[in-house]
């Protein structure tokens, strides 16, 4: 098997973050010979080894999915730029836009040929994104309905908020509480509590339900 190398020519190095045994081994299997293999068998193992080992690319799979998706969020944050590719064992459009949402760059079946495996880890190291074909659209959709609040809001207020903030705001319209709020996205409760407070200090507002209420205002106004 054609080795995996980085721009500079170095071989590839992949972390396989995974509960389950038989996952890792299949993983390592597809890869052997074709890039540097680490493992981690415990989500806060994966993203320590992440921060520190900094590899070409991490495979999380851990169950439940929210596991591995806190992880991923975790390993983006304290690791910019960081290629994590979430595996699930079902393919689910909410699951998916929650694991783009926390920093993935990829979210693929647990069935994937293992012959595509090499060829994935290519292409996710090219700067291209694994998703299921599926579900382009939904992405798509998402990314223009999300765009269409931000542009009015920044024209009702005149601000702009960060794309977690907007995560957030998001969330706060579907009635989520803080602890919904931080296992969706895979951050901590106070994360939450301080984009909350960030976001009412950008629109000039004291409460959630202030908040609300103007959001509100904001798409009475655009129907």
């Amino acid at each position: 098997m054609t080795a995996l190398a980085t721009d500079t020519g170095a071989r590839a190095r992949v972390l396989i973050a995974a509960d389950h045994d038989a996952t890792r081994t299949g993983i390592r299997l597809a890869l052997a010979g074709a890039a540097d293999v680490s493992e981690a068998d415990d989500a806060q193992a994966a993203v320590d080894m992440a921060v520190r080992d900094r590899p070409d690319v991490c495979v999380v799979d851990f169950t439940p999915a929210g596991r591995g998706i806190r992880a991923t969020a975790e390993i983006t944050t304290r690791f910019p730029g960081a290629t994590v590719v979430v595996m699930t064992d079902r393919i689910d459009e909410d699951e998916f836009l929650t694991a783009i949402q926390a920093g993935a760059t990829g979210y693929v079946s647990q069935q994937i040929d293992p012959a595509r495996l090499p060829h994935l880890i290519r292409d996710l190291m090219r700067g291209e994104a694994a998703v299921p074909r599926a579900l382009v659209t939904r992405l798509l959709d998402e990314f223009r309905g999300r765009e269409r609040r931000r542009l009015a809001l920044r024209e009702q207020r005149g601000v702009e908020l960060t794309e977690r903030e907007w995560q957030v705001v998001e969330a706060l319209r579907h009635g989520m509480t803080t602890r919904q709020i931080a296992e969706r996205l895979g951050i901590h409760e106070v994360t939450v509590r301080r984009h909350i407070s960030g976001v009412h200090h950008k629109v000039g507002v004291r409460t959630r339900s202030e908040l609300l209420d103007m959001l509100a205002s904001v798409e009475g106004a655009e129907r």
